[in-house]
């Protein structure tokens, strides 16, 4: 079963950037997309002055109608479809998530200082899903990433790294630019700090020795995987989420990780919410296989 590229839609001018770039990912996987927009007629009947529920489902075919076809006309060579899912939203994006093989949304922009505005919404979807998300700004469309390299972070090593890294790789192989992987590192603390990882730091001539090791052992393998695609490692001392998002000010796609939960979802950690909330460029949340 093919799995399509799903994009949440609700008529804003962030909805139909995050349709834009969604069209342009399925182009280039050659997958369908479907657009989805959910109509919860509780919520909007407890609306004041809203409209009758005919007149809301009305309301709500035409949205996605009328975003088919815009979209079907800007991206013609795209197999284009609409959907309306009665529900909450969050419970409809997260069902039809489980058969796609990504889910883009569009986030509010609030600056270039501020970035992101996830709201709750988007954050109660990103911890029901488990493919794939990618969060887009309407402005993301008119920025001059296009030429950028795809960021990802490397705060794994080895195979704990794949999930994030296979994204990273696939998504600069089809648009045939660089990986620019990027690793922080810091000074251990009281609580951190191990007599084991310190003498495997003299053996390499020091933590900052070490830790670049680490990068390129966890690089090896994905750079003989895609030949092609030109790896650029960072590595730089600080925080994650600060080192992240500096190497990230001039990419097309900032890729980070999160964690599988057992019971399905996934949790944001503390880099994943930095930079959801403060890149400027559309941010990919990738989830291990726990």
């Amino acid at each position: 079963m093919v799995q399509p590229v799903v994009v949440g839609i609700d008529g804003t001018a962030e909805s139909l950037a995050a349709a834009d770039w969604a069209a342009e990912e399925a182009l280039r996987r050659d997958l369908p997309l479907t657009l989805v927009h959910a109509w919860d007629p509780q919520r909007l009947a407890n609306a004041t002055l809203a409209m009758a529920p005919d007149a809301q489902q009305t309301v709500a075919a035409r949205l996605v109608r009328d975003t088919e076809e815009r979209v079907g006309a800007r991206h013609p060579n795209v197999r284009v479809t609409g959907e309306l899912v009665t529900g909450p939203e969050v419970a409809g994006l997260a069902e039809r998530s489980e058969s796609a093989a990504l889910l883009v949304l569009g986030s509010r922009a609030l600056g270039p200082v501020l970035g992101f505005l996830v709201g709750s919404l988007g954050l109660k979807v990103l911890r029901r899903t488990r493919c794939p998300v990618v969060l887009v700004r309407g402005r993301d469309q008119e920025g001059g990433t296009a030429g950028g390299d795809i960021v990802v972070g490397v705060q794994d090593a080895g195979e704990a790294a794949a999930p994030v890294l296979s994204f990273a790789f696939e998504a600069a192989a089809a648009r045939g630019v660089a990986v620019r992987a990027v690793r922080a590192w810091s000074l251990p603390t009281v609580f951190t700090f191990r007599p084991s990882t310190m003498r495997r730091a003299d053996e390499h001539g020091g933590l900052e020795a070490l830790e670049r090791q680490t990068l390129e052992d966890t690089l090896a393998p994905w750079r003989e995987r895609y030949p092609r695609v030109p790896v650029v490692p960072v590595l730089d001392f600080g925080s994650a989420s600060e080192v992240l998002l500096s190497a990230a000010s001039d990419a097309q796609l900032v890729v980070v990780g999160s964690r599988g939960r057992p019971g399905g979802g996934r949790h944001i950690g503390a880099v994943g919410h930095a930079v959801l909330h403060f890149a400027e460029v559309p941010v990919a949340l990738v989830t291990d296989n726990v």
